[in-house]
């Protein structure tokens, strides 16, 4: 059976590769050869060794400084590639230059006419012998940037959190198309206007009628420059202002997440529409018929077409996809064989008239929400970070720094940021306004949506790459890019400071949330336990997101759990909802144990011979086998119902319900002292009390082989401050339920889960109110049989 998935994995590899070849050799003609202005090969390899070496050097250093004015990585990048490009340090000459051909554009270079046939190759960028510059960088280079940018939106798309973008899609989608739409318009509008007042070789666009200057190549790309969202720089304001589950908070991210996709689909239709406007013009078309509507129409639509349908071919082969992928077993393999796929995809796009970077994030789109999402993701870091600096450096690289100083490219700059920063916030917010939001939230909402990044800086290559752009509209876009980030984090801080609601309503959902803090005293050791938290909430199902890795900021899901963890010095703080506290409780407890079994087995040859360990933590492992729905009726099969329990102390509690248990499964439960000292253990490990009178005590134990348990409704009618004084709830209230779980330690049903369920029932005070109204074990069983 193994030799035949080995066998049929191989043949589907062939099969793959063999039809991406054909598709591209039939698709292209043949490219002739880049020329090596005279160098040899060998000497070729060693300048891109250097550039590669430089630029790493340089990105990393302007990264380091950039975090360290508290300022996103990636402005300290783009600043480094602007610093050591062919326009800034390329100005300087060095005499024969650095082996022999320059180190550096600029009085070095000029004095290479002589090489080959007139022209030469310095250490960034291209030349020819009279030392002007036609290109920034060399092809190779330029090639390692490409595939940068197709492994960050590979991993853009893993990073999506489908399940947002669906609980929240009504009002994130009002937002995200608002702020898309008007983005475009606004900023398409700017450059038709605008560039032909400050740029000779755009006056053509006054002339032209407005639809169809619209559609010209530089203005629809000015337009969908300024429709992307940077959601990484938010996300840290949001967490900073312990504002990350606010409804703003969520809008903003959700809203994020469909600004996102949509900035790629206006990407692949203003593709098109230039693509047709070419062909339009090579019939002759156009200069008769205006601007050929059916024409666009149709590309337009083709490639919209290709990209719903790769996402949703892509959605439902992913299953497919991730069972191939674990027949090899070894997860760097897999991580590596996932990258390839993306490469593969995103080749695909570019051959059906779509950019690279649309396949690439639409691959990861379809893996986001398969087992291996996290595996990928980890196995990718390293290339992630090795190429992504080099991506966003090389980019700065190519801006035209002389050309950005002149007075028409900053005046027009200046307005054109301008109009980007208030077309989104004018595009977010009046949505939101709609959506219930005060003018004080939806300005919040539209603020948190100015910051452009990663995408808008590849859409700004992209144009220049394919000619679309000249180099100082490029440069125009970086500016942008740059303002637009530094300027959204103060003023995102600011509107919260204000001491306003966002919403008109509350709604339910969002009211209640607390702030979790687990000081530890050391950074090393914060940082250690946040990684097993997350660890334990995703090896229990839950969807894990890092929204920064800078500021170690997680956010969790898993159903109607939604949770976000972020590290604050040496302080882990997780924002939860009351109901949710238990189950982080449960995960921290898990954590602990797991630490100090570690703890006992590093100390355990040094302590034999001084002191027995003591075991102080019990752990409930749980697997993912059972479906959320079908979760609670199966293993409350197990329980015993008692009505109207009357005792007086914690420990007598205990006693009569595993009494009970144990009189219900006698035939299958034989050790009732295992069973009680397993929950007293966990008892004095972390009290189980919630809110509205609910208790949850639980223990694991070898004495049981599956889940059993009991639930009591206390009878406090002689007790009216209630008749156990000694069990402490964390609202401090009367304890009314107690639910008790005992489990094997092989359990095979998710904890987490069932906690889940029972905190989502009892958050609802009716749904109490109700139970407590039961007065047998029949009408205990028919209330948790229908409630919803």
């Amino acid at each position: 059976m193994k030799n035949k998935k080995k066998i049929l994995l191989l043949i589907l590899l062939a099969v793959a590769c063999g039809i991406s070849l054909n598709t591209f050799a039939s698709g292209h003609e043949a490219t002739p050869a880049y020329p090596n202005f005279g160098l040899p090969r060998l000497e070729e390899m060693m300048f891109l060794v250097l550039q590669i070496g430089i630029i790493i050097f340089a990105a990393k250093l302007g990264g380091v400084v950039a975090t360290f004015l508290k300022m996103p990585s990636i402005l300290g990048e783009l600043a480094a590639g602007i610093l050591i490009g062919p326009w800034c340090l390329g100005g300087i000459g060095f005499g024969d230059g650095f082996f022999k051909y320059g180190l550096f554009h600029g009085a070095a270079l000029k004095a290479m006419n002589a090489v080959a046939d007139g022209s030469a190759q310095a250490m960034f960028g291209t030349c020819a012998g009279n030392g002007t510059m036609f290109a920034a960088t060399s092809p190779a280079l330029y090639g390692i940037a490409t595939l940068a940018s197709i492994i960050l939106l590979f991993l853009s798309g893993l990073e999506t959190n489908l399940k947002m973008f669906l609980k929240y899609s009504f009002v994130g989608s009002m937002v995200g198309i608002g702020g898309v739409v008007v983005s475009f318009l606004l900023g398409d509008l700017c450059a038709v206007y605008f560039l032909p007042q400050y740029f000779d070789s755009f006056k053509c666009l006054a002339e032209m009628p407005l639809g169809k200057a619209m559609m010209e190549s530089a203005p629809l790309y000015m337009g969908i420059m300024s429709t992307a969202t940077s959601v990484g720089i938010t996300a840290r304001i949001l967490s900073e202002r312990k504002k990350m589950d606010s409804e703003e908070g969520v809008t903003i991210m959700a809203g994020a997440v469909i600004d996102d996709v949509l900035g790629l689909i206006v990407l692949a239709i203003g593709n098109g529409i230039i693509a047709a406007a070419a062909v339009a013009a090579e019939k002759g078309t156009v200069a008769t018929a205006g601007v050929n509507w059916a024409e666009i129409g149709m590309v337009a639509l083709k490639a919209f077409g290709v990209w719903l349908g790769g996402t949703l071919i892509g959605v439902i082969l992913a299953r497919k996809i991730s069972w191939l992928l674990k027949l090899v077993k070894d997860p760097k393999v897999i991580g590596t064989l996932a990258f390839g796929l993306s490469m593969i995809v995103a080749g695909f796009f570019e051959s059906m008239g779509l950019a690279m970077i649309i396949g690439a994030y639409v691959m990861g789109l379809a893996l986001s929400r398969t087992d291996l999402k996290h595996l990928i993701m980890e196995n990718l870091l390293s290339v992630y970070t090795f190429l992504v600096p080099i991506f966003f450096c090389v980019m700065g690289m190519m801006v035209d720094i002389k050309a950005l100083c002149s007075e028409k490219v900053l005046v027009f700059g200046a307005i054109y940021t301008v109009i980007a920063i208030i077309a989104k916030i004018v595009g977010c917010a009046i949505p939101s306004l709609f959506c219930g939001f005060t003018p004080i939230g939806s300005l919040r909402i539209g603020m948190g949506m100015v910051p452009r990044g990663e995408v808008a800086l590849i859409i700004a290559g992209l144009g220049l790459s394919k000619g679309y752009l000249s180099s100082e509209i490029f440069g125009i876009g970086i500016l942008m890019t740059l303002v637009t980030t530094v300027v959204a984090p103060p003023g995102l801080v600011g509107l919260f400071a204000i001491n306003k609601k966002g919403v008109k309503k509350q709604k339910e959902s969002m009211t209640g949330s607390r702030i979790v803090t687990f000081d530890l005293e050391k950074r090393d050791i914060a940082e250690l336990m946040l990684d097993k938290l997350v660890q334990q909430f995703r090896m229990d199902g839950c969807f894990t997101c890092l929204l920064s890795a800078e500021n170690h900021i997680w956010h969790i899901s898993m159903d109607s759990l939604e949770i976000t963890l972020s590290l604050n010095g040496t302080k882990i703080e997780i924002e939860c909802t009351p109901e949710e506290e238990a189950i982080v409780l449960q995960a921290w407890t898990e954590v602990l144990s797991q630490m100090n079994e570690l703890a006992a087995t590093l100390a355990k040859p040094i302590e034999d011979n001084k002191r027995v360990i003591k075991e102080t933590l019990i752990n409930m492992e749980a697997s993912e086998d059972s479906k959320k729905k079908n979760i609670l009726n199966k293993i409350l099969s197990n329980y015993i119902m008692l009505p109207s329990l009357k005792v007086s102390s914690k420990n007598e509690l205990f006693e009569k319900m595993v009494h009970s248990i144990m009189l219900a499964h006698s035939k299958d439960i034989k050790d009732k002292q295992a069973i009680l000292d397993s929950v007293l253990q966990r008892e004095a490990a972390m009290p189980t009390g919630l809110d509205n009178g609910i208790a949850v005590p639980h223990g694991r134990t070898n004495a049981v082989n599956e889940i059993y348990g009991a639930i009591a409704l206390i009878d406090n009618s002689k007790s009216p401050n209630g008749a156990i004084s000694d069990y402490e709830t964390i609202d401090h209230s009367m304890l009314q339920v107690v639910i008790l779980t005992i489990a094997p330690e092989t359990s095979s049903t998710s904890f987490l889960q069932l906690m889940s369920s029972i905190c989502k029932i009892f958050h609802n005070k009716e749904n109490i109110d109700n139970l407590l109204k039961c007065t047998s074990s029949q009408q205990m069983r028919s209330f948790f049989k229908h409630v919803k």
